[in-house]
């Protein structure tokens, strides 16, 4: 899924002296120190790492105090059960609430639920009841799903169908847990089967589950196909979450094309209370670049 590149793009240096996120706001242009966003952005563990250093929790805290209220850790079942007990326990201690994660295996690449095969599914549904024990130490409730590169000796229909069972499967396992699987709809290459907010309602409505919905990343969406509010609109019944990254460049708003305050007053005219992911790198390195990186978000936010 190649998540880790918008990581290596921010271009972060950690270490360095501690500051409170008053701190930063108080050196940045921004008069509006620590006040919660509109919507809820939720950024990454080494976002803030120049100021609030490695440690993960410290990050979290570090985040709160700049006006976040979410956190997103596509990582977070590589990280020890110790570590995510107490990544919750903050989460909870903060009212901070917990977006998605990567599920284990979740059809990635070669591994595609396209194919139909019984060890593909069975790497998935594994990676889905790992994923619900993940959620239950961190409070999760949404978990991100690609189904994999195309099969392409197969039909389009018969692969249309053999990613619609995988993930009732896959349903079944989360919805007793009230856990939504969200399916991303990629730019990465064009082997992945799924591209298309079209495609992926499509499946959704095949699937039939509150446990399984759209991630829409308008990164990625941007790249694919554009026309972001419409297709939004006409898919919003089956979108969950949302992910964003400007374009070209995956970093913050306003480094790019992409109109994000237009977007986000569309969403909170929606009424939208889910969390907006921040999957993406940064602009500018070091504490300047997380202060730059504050004031874009109340720049489009502003509305």
């Amino acid at each position: 899924m190649r998540r880790s590149d918008f990581i290596k793009n921010s271009g972060l240096i950690l270490g360095g002296s501690v500051l409170s996120g008053t701190d930063l706001l108080a050196n940045s242009y921004t008069t509006e120190k620590g006040k919660v966003f509109k919507l809820d952005y939720a950024p990454h563990q080494g976002m803030f790492a120049a100021s609030a250093g490695k440690n993960f929790l410290d990050e979290i805290q570090y985040m709160y105090d700049l006006g976040f209220r979410s956190i997103e850790d596509n990582g977070m079942p590589g990280r020890s059960i110790d570590e995510q007990k107490k990544i919750g326990d903050l989460l909870n201690k903060l009212n901070m609430r917990m977006g998605v994660f990567v599920v284990p295996k979740g059809g990635n690449g070669a591994n595609t639920l396209a194919a139909g095969k019984k060890e593909h599914v069975d790497i998935f549904l594994k990676g889905c009841r790992d994923s619900v024990e993940v959620a239950k130490r961190t409070n999760a409730k949404w978990v991100t799903v690609v189904p994999g590169d195309y099969e392409r000796r197969l039909p389009i229909g018969v692969q249309n169908v053999n990613v619609i069972e995988g993930l009732k499967r896959g349903a079944e396992i989360f919805e007793p847990h009230g856990i939504t699987m969200v399916l991303e709809p990629l730019s990465d290459t064009p082997d992945l089967f799924l591209r298309y907010t079209d495609q992926a309602y499509e499946i959704c409505k095949g699937v039939n589950s509150p446990s399984c919905k759209i991630l829409y990343d308008a990164y990625h969406q941007q790249k694919n196909e554009g026309n972001l509010i419409n297709l939004m609109d006409q898919c919003w019944d089956e979108i969950a979450y949302i992910q964003v990254g400007d374009n070209p460049g995956r970093r913050e708003p306003t480094t790019g094309e992409i109109n994000f305050k237009n977007i986000f007053k569309w969403l909170h005219n929606k009424d939208y209370k889910g969390i907006v992911g921040m999957e993406h790198g940064m602009s500018v390195t070091g504490k300047e670049g997380e202060i730059k990186l504050v004031n874009a978000y109340r720049e489009v936010d502003n509305f």
